[in-house]
């Protein structure tokens, strides 16, 4: 195998950066491992089309790696040297390591070293006051989780019992003493959560509520107070391409904790990605799709420019995704009738805003023929996927009050949006008696139909403005629980939820 010839991957270049020069090519001795990503044995069902879902057994074996395509690559690594550290037909993959001599000599590259800038950022956007972190107390204006989903009208006597959320993190960590703290405060039981490593990663807190930690906590501890009754599985990887893919795949076909909803709040500008990595991703999330899963991930914290310096509008990848439900934010405003007023989230530059837009990379789904999404603002008027799907509150002025490294303060962010649907997709599992799994169809059908969203009509993002139906800022609406329950098949029960189960020791991490 080693004289085979060699193909180049379409999509695998990044663009270098401004004034970037070439340095002394990395040591031939150090050790360095990749990740080979294989075809699949065979196609995955239209995950528009209802069908039973597929069991994570069944997908290896219709759509998992090939396994004489798993023994050449072996081959391939003894042959030039290198260790094989982990074999997955169904994630499809072989994870590599040796020497980078020998990298070199087998896949026919120089390498003078490893990126390891950060590839995607955390969407949450911490309330701050001369540069620092706001005491929960001194925000009026601020809610507990359990406030935002009674707003939402999450379903009653639900509380997650029998699913899992998985929640995948690229850095930061959780402390178990602030966790148990802090569901205390809510007159809730802490939820079973257990770390789970990937590539190296692990629950790592840094002690800044300003960085990831404050990422992690939001997003644990917005699920957690959604559906208490749910199992937290965390998954930490490093934040690079084959981090994000690694962990992503690795939460999805995780066959021991099998979880039924998956929570992402980082990301980048599609420009960011190379079309490789996005590719390699999205066909895991369609295996999401396929499996029953439902992906749930932030749009972006900085409007339709999505942080890019090139003046273009730039939506978010993985919310990009067509196999992902993308969460757009809102400043919300409420009363003791209930919520008097939801417009799009926009601070300004400073502040952040919703992200959304229209797809450079992906085009627009079927399930989204009816909705109306513009052309992309940017020259040419690209058609494509439109984001995001749905909206929740994420305005840092009307945001969440987590605990954080110790320190009660508001958090907003369209990270915050994605455990919170993440949470109300394990309650609407539990009522129903079964995973929702890939929901878009239904949310652009049946949801829709049945008034399962309250439409968003105030304000815009930078190059969309909000306005009747769907739109490139809030998406459909923000959720109306109840109505989408009821949408979905299930019965609407009014009444306090019941306490959750205690949880299990297996599950503490």
């Amino acid at each position: 195998m080693g004289d085979a010839p060699r193909v180049e991957l379409a999509g695998s270049e990044r663009t270098p950066l401004p004034e970037e020069r070439r340095v002394s090519p990395a040591a031939p001795g150090q050790r360095v491992e990749v990740t080979v990503q294989l075809r699949r044995r065979g196609a995955l069902p239209d995950p528009g089309k209802a069908r039973p879902h597929l069991r994570r057994r069944e997908i290896e074996e219709i759509a998992g790696a090939d396994p004489e395509d798993i023994a050449r690559v072996e081959a391939f690594a003894h042959d030039h040297g290198l260790d094989v550290v982990d074999a997955s037909p169904a994630r499809r993959s072989v994870v590599l390591s040796g020497p980078v001599s020998a990298l070199e000599s087998a896949f026919g590259t120089r390498i003078f070293g490893l990126d390891d800038r950060p590839q995607a950022r955390p969407h949450f956007r911490p309330l701050l006051r001369d540069g620092r972190p706001v005491q929960a107390h001194a925000v009026a204006a601020s809610f507990s989780p359990v406030e935002v989903a009674r707003l939402y009208d999450f379903p009653a006597r639900a509380t997650g019992a029998g699913q899992c959320i998985a929640i995948v993190e690229l850095g930061g960590g959780y402390r178990k003493a602030d966790l148990d703290q802090y569901f205390q405060g809510l007159g809730l039981t802490s939820p079973a959560i257990v770390s789970v490593s990937v590539d190296g990663g692990m629950n790592q807190p840094e002690g800044n509520a300003s960085g990831p930690d404050g990422e992690v906590m939001l997003d644990i501890e917005v699920a957690g107070a959604v559906a208490p009754g749910a199992r937290i599985a965390v998954y930490f990887a490093p934040n690079t391409d084959r981090g994000f893919l690694d962990v992503v795949s690795t939460a999805i076909h995780d066959d021991v904790r099998r979880p039924s909803a998956v929570s992402i709040s980082w990301g980048g500008p599609e420009s960011a990605w190379t079309g490789q990595s996005m590719s390699a991703l999205d066909a895991v999330l369609q295996d999401a799709a396929a499996l029953g899963v439902t992906v749930l991930c932030a749009s972006g914290d900085a409007g339709s420019g999505d942080g890019a310096a090139d003046g273009l509008a730039h939506t978010d990848f993985p919310a990009s995704s067509p196999h992902v439900v993308a969460c757009g934010g809102t400043r919300l405003t409420a009363g003791a009738g209930g919520i008097t007023a939801e417009v799009v989230w926009n601070d300004g530059a400073a502040g952040g805003a919703t992200g959304g837009g229209v797809s450079d990379s992906f085009d627009a789904p079927s399930w989204q023929a009816n909705a109306s999404v513009p052309p992309s603002a940017n020259p040419g008027g690209r058609r494509g996927r439109g984001v995001p799907d749905v909206c929740g509150d994420a305005d840092p002025q009307t945001g969440y009050r987590v605990l954080v490294d110790g320190q009660a303060t508001v958090v907003g962010g369209t990270s915050a949006v994605a455990p919170l649907w993440a949470g109300l997709v394990a309650l609407l599992n539990e009522r129903l008696g079964r995973p929702v799994g890939f929901l878009n169809p239904e949310l652009y059908g049946a949801v829709l139909a049945g008034g399962g969203f309250r439409d968003i009509t105030d304000g815009g993002n930078g190059a969309y403005t909000a306005g009747p139906g769907w739109d490139a800022c809030t998406g459909l609406g923000s959720p109306r629980g109840g109505a989408i329950l009821a949408a979905l098949g299930g019965s609407v029960v009014v009444g306090r939820r019941k306490a959750p189960p205690p949880p299990e020791a297996a599950w503490r991490g």
